[in-house]
C-alpha cells in the first residue's frame, strides 16, 4: 500500500491514497478536515463497522444500519497519543439476534479489524453494542 501527503497551506495537507481517494488533513482546530489523530479514530470506527456489517450479512442477518460511537482519551503531554479508546456499536436491523451481533463485534475487535489490532498494542480498548429495531 502506498500513499502521498502534500502540504497545501498552514497546517493543512492533502492525502492521496494509492486507490485515488483524497482526504484533507488539518492540524488547525477546527480546520478544513480532520486532524491526523481524528483520522486514525475514524479509521478505527470505519474498519470495525465494515467487519460487523460484513459478518452479519454473511450470517444472513437483515442489517439496516450500523454506527460506531467512538470516545478516546489522549495523553496530556506530547506526543499526545491515545491512551484509551471506547467503541459503542449501534446496530439496526430486523430481528437481529443479540448473540450474532455480539459475535460480529467480538470477531471484529479480536480478529479482523486491522486498525484496532495495531492500536490495541499501545492503547486500552473497550467496546460495547446495542441493537435497535429497524
Amino acid at each position: 500500500m502506498k500513499a502521498n501527503v502534500r502540504w497545501l497551506e498552514g497546517m493543512c495537507f492533502e492525502g492521496l491514497s494509492e486507490s485515488g481517494h483524497r482526504i484533507v488533513l488539518d492540524g488547525t482546530n477546527p480546520g478544513q478536515g480532520p486532524s491526523p489523530m481524528e483520522a486514525v479514530l475514524l479509521g478505527a470506527g470505519g474498519c470495525s463497522a465494515i467487519d460487523v456489517v460484513s459478518i452479519l450479512e454473511k450470517g444472513r442477518q437483515q442489517v439496516t444500519g450500523c454506527e460506531v460511537e467512538l470516545d478516546a482519551d489522549r495523553a496530556e503531554n506530547p506526543p499526545r497519543v491515545f491512551t484509551r479508546i471506547r467503541l459503542h456499536f449501534v446496530v439496526t436491523g430486523q430481528a437481529l439476534p443479540e448473540k450474532q451481533v455480539a459475535r460480529a463485534v467480538e470477531l471484529s475487535m479480536e480478529k479482523y479489524c486491522s486498525v484496532m489490532k495495531m492500536l490495541e498494542k499501545a492503547v486500552e480498548v473497550s467496546h460495547s453494542f446495542e441493537i435497535r429495531p429497524a
